[in-house]
């Protein structure tokens, strides 16, 4: 293989290597993600400070004392040099001193429960993990949609998630952070996409056999109108989000196809919240059949 051939190849690998780039995290389209990407970049390089020297001099010493280097000098009893002390601990503290002050800056700037400041009026969307899908609820305009996203860009979105079983967790890479969503509980993460477009979004926690298929697209529409003409027509075409309605969705499936609901039930996201913790505060509570059965299992495997 001549050099030319040689070169080609590298360039050829490294072009492969960045196509997987593309969509992802290293590709942010929005503030929160940009931001994410440069705390990698930074923390990575300040990592890098102290992990290429020492392969450097590895190979330079394996190099330079190899065998039949006789002329090189041989101290047995040199046990200790200040300079090299000073080197070995000054700049891993230092490391270590930066690296702190830029995680806690970043932990208080890219909490994910905190509103973005200074970008106008969030948009609420409730977010339900299913087995194998995904209910976005859009409780200030009244409707729902399985499998599908869809925001203004330049506007911030409050996320209020939760699971009806499983633990998930849900992630759009290439708009910012994952988070968790549990059964019985409720995160928040909030996140704006600075430009239109349509991104990819999953779960980033395995959650059984269709965990493969759990995705959906995250679509950013060019300005509020466009989002608003999605409204009218997902109103106009959906069908309605009942309690019974809900329950049927929320049997397990693989590949769900995306589905538009023009109605939603009053309270239906607190009621999927809150619905491990109906009658927990009732002094009955271990005194119903199907809780006493509970209770005196627990107690039999202590």
């Amino acid at each position: 293989m001549n050099k030319r051939s040689v070169v080609n190849y590298a360039l050829a690998s490294l072009g492969l290597m960045l196509t997987g780039c593309n969509g992802g995290i290293l590709d942010p389209k929005g503030q929160i993600g940009m931001d994410e990407k440069s705390l990698i970049i930074i923390a990575t390089v300040l990592m890098l400070l102290v992990v290429v020297p020492v392969i450097i001099l590895t190979l330079y010493f394996a190099w330079k004392y190899r065998d039949g280097r006789d002329h090189e000098i041989y101290a047995p009893k040199w046990a200790h040099s200040n300079k090299i002390e000073a080197v070995v601990w000054t700049i891993p503290i230092v490391i270590i001193i930066v690296l702190g002050v830029i995680t806690w800056r970043s932990t208080q700037s890219l909490d994910p429960y905190k509103p973005l400041e200074g970008k106008g009026e969030h948009l609420t969307v409730q977010v339900v993990s299913l087995n194998w899908k995904w209910l976005f609820i859009y409780p200030e305009q009244g409707i729902a949609s399985v499998n599908e996203l869809v925001f203004p860009a330049n506007v911030p979105v409050e996320y209020k998630i939760t699971s009806e079983s499983t633990m998930n967790s849900f992630f759009i890479p290439q708009l910012g952070s994952q988070i968790y969503s549990m059964a019985g509980m409720e995160t928040q993460l909030h996140l704006i996409a600075n430009e239109p477009g349509t991104f990819n979004g999953f779960s980033a926690n395995y959650s059984g056999a269709g965990f493969s298929g759990m995705k959906f697209k995250a679509i950013a529409t060019k300005d509020k109108a466009d989002f608003d003409n999605w409204v009218a027509d997902v109103k106009a075409n959906g069908d309605a989000l009942t309690a019974d309605r809900y329950a049927q969705l929320a049997e397990p499936s693989e590949y769900h196809p995306v589905e538009y609901f023009g109605s939603v039930e009053q309270g239906l996201f607190h009621t999927i919240v809150m619905k491990y913790m109906q009658g927990h505060g009732e002094m009955n509570y271990y005194a119903k059949p199907e809780h006493a059965a509970h209770s005196h299992h627990g107690k039999a495997e202590e």
